[in-house]
């Protein structure tokens, strides 16, 4: 009896589950897996002198785990997950605020958790629970008043962010104030609001500036040395650029490329310019076309939903998703300054891999059929 119910149970997941967006996340982490031992071979081997599958099995380790939590999240029932947000939530986010005291620091910025099998960033996890959070707020059938709901959302982004620019990490904070303005914008705000939240970021984020520049001077520094190269070091991104530009169309060969042995964490920070440099931009341009295309699907699925909460949550999901593509691909074609943003899937990184698969996991979860589900 149990095995026909669970026999059941796969069949109707099965033709529920959107197969095409399932397919290209498959897709994105067995190229992550195969562009991971082209660009950590060398560092490996030739720069730490340990073995040349070192960061490779890691990284197939973390893979496989990847994919088996996204298809865990993907089985759960959709009233079930939803009702798992708040605790999951604040679970990452109590893991966000106890880094400052027993994180492990690293070039300057203290930003993850030793957990003795690997480090863990906490606001890998948070990225997409953040988002859900928020739509709990703005979806709240108990706040008449959406004043209120948008006050709360800005109030739970201003905590995380906090929590960021202390670690300290730009990028994150960039990313996840863009996600929560097209999350909210998506849920019927008026642009009066957004401007104001804006304005108040903004005045916030300067006197941070301007009152602690020992702690947040490297943003200036930054910034002038993106608006004007002969004012700072453009090493990492110039290298990038460099690295594109040689690559060409068809590339230079897998293995043949020199940024991943002359810019630190280019496997992380900078693995398209380096899929660019061997591979060529053609690869490049395919592996974008991927992730757009992901996106056109989740976005198409939202003119299905009749449930408020999985409507906004996709659109919403589906903006973190593309913001922190194009923030990594900007960054590598030197068109937005230095953040250190890894691209989903393909970056080495067990946290990364892990934010990726909560990602996936929640898109196939809430862009199932429900008719199959529950015949």
């Amino acid at each position: 009896m149990q095995e026909n119910s669970f026999k059941f149970f796969t069949l109707n997941y099965w033709r529920s589950i959107d197969k095409k967006i399932l397919f290209c996340f498959l897709i994105l982490f067995f190229l992550g897996l195969f562009f991971s031992f082209s660009s950590t071979s060398s560092l490996a081997g030739e720069r730490l002198n340990k073995d040349y599958y070192f960061f490779f099995t890691k990284h197939l380790i973390f893979t496989i785990l990847a994919i088996s939590i996204m298809m865990i999240i993907s089985f759960i029932r959709t009233e079930v997950l939803i009702k798992l947000v708040i605790p999951a939530f604040v679970v990452s986010f109590i893991f966000l605020a106890i880094v400052p005291i027993i994180g492990v620091e690293a070039k300057g910025a203290r930003r993850w958790l030793n957990l003795y099998f690997f480090n863990l960033q906490p606001v890998e996890i948070l990225k997409p629970l953040f988002i859900l959070m928020t739509v709990k707020i703005l979806t709240y059938e108990n706040f008449q008043n959406y004043h209120i709901k948008y006050f709360l959302s800005f109030i739970l982004l201003s905590c995380v962010i906090i929590l960021l620019i202390d670690q300290p990490d730009l990028g994150q904070s960039i990313l996840l104030t863009s996600s929560w303005i097209a999350t909210v914008f998506v849920s019927g705000v008026s642009l009066i609001y957004i401007g104001i939240f804006l304005t108040i970021f903004l005045i916030l984020f300067s006197s941070l500036l301007f009152f602690l520049p020992e702690k947040f001077g490297y943003i200036i520094n930054r910034l002038i040395s993106f608006f004007d190269p002969s004012q700072g070091d453009k090493f990492q991104s110039s290298a990038a650029l460099d690295a594109i530009k040689l690559g060409g169309l068809t590339g230079q060969g897998m293995g043949e490329g020199i940024l991943k042995e002359s810019v630190p964490e280019a496997h992380t920070d900078y693995v398209i310019a380096v899929i660019s440099e061997e591979y060529g931009s053609i690869v490049s341009i395919i592996i974008i076309a991927i992730f757009l295309y992901i996106a056109f699907r989740v976005i198409k699925s939202c003119f299905n939903q009749d449930n408020e909460f999985i409507k906004i949550s996709l659109s919403g999901l589906a903006s973190l998703f593309i913001f922190q593509t194009f923030i990594h691909a900007g960054v590598n074609t030197n068109l937005l300054p230095t953040t250190g943003m890894t691209l989903p899937f393909l970056s080495y990184g067990g946290s990364s891999l892990m934010s990726s698969a909560i990602l996936a996991g929640l898109i196939l979860n809430y862009t199932k059929n429900k008719t199959y589900l529950y015949d």
